[in-house]
């Protein structure tokens, strides 16, 4: 049985803190990979602000550096809504013999209550949930805590920052950064 974390979003862009996450619960766990699954439309969120194809172009580029880390895009073909049980009840009906880790920030274990089939979602997949500054890992559903050192990155204060033509430097992988210029996403000329 293969033991394998699933980090899902929007990854609009990726960022060092979605990496971080990923490696610190892959080796406190030992988990054998972990698999980025991009949304196509996030159930609790607006649209994204770039396309599918070049938040999956960034992270390809994102994750390359690091063998245990895969993307799938099971979200991103099936269109619509991305709701996690879809997600999972897909994945553990394809992949019978795997035990899947769903990491989750503070954020969203205080948000657990409120997601598409909660209850039936706990029976299929192991929650693991992550300090996120500002939120405690509070809950009523089971869930394994995972220390990590904190790091206050989001994809939104990313994106105002690339606005403004601030830099994102130590914040975003080089490649992203790279990437983000030569096809001019978030106001970048």
């Amino acid at each position: 049985m293969r033991r394998i974390g699933i980090l899902g979003g929007t990854f609009d862009p990726p960022h060092l803190g979605h990496l971080l996450i990923a490696e610190e619960v892959r080796l406190t766990l030992e988990l054998e990979e972990i698999w980025f699954i991009p949304t196509y439309t996030p159930p609790h969120k607006n649209e994204t602000k770039t396309s599918a194809t070049d938040r999956i172009n960034m992270l390809d580029q994102a994750l390359d550096s690091n063998p245990f880390f895969k993307i799938n895009s099971i979200e991103i073909e099936r269109l619509g809504k991305s709701y996690t049980f879809d997600t999972m009840r897909t994945l553990t009906n394809e992949f019978p013999d795997d035990k899947f880790y769903f990491i989750i920030g503070a954020d969203m274990v205080e948000y657990l209550p409120h997601w598409h089939r909660i209850d039936e979602l706990v029976s299929v997949v192991q929650f693991v949930g992550v300090k996120r500054s500002g939120y405690k890992l509070k809950t009523e559903y089971p869930v394994i805590e995972v220390d990590i050192p904190l790091i206050d990155i989001s994809s939104s204060m990313l994106r105002k920052r690339l606005r403004s033509h601030q830099s994102v430097k130590y914040l975003v992988p080089d490649v992203v950064t790279n990437y983000i210029r030569e096809n001019k996403l978030y106001g970048q000329k």
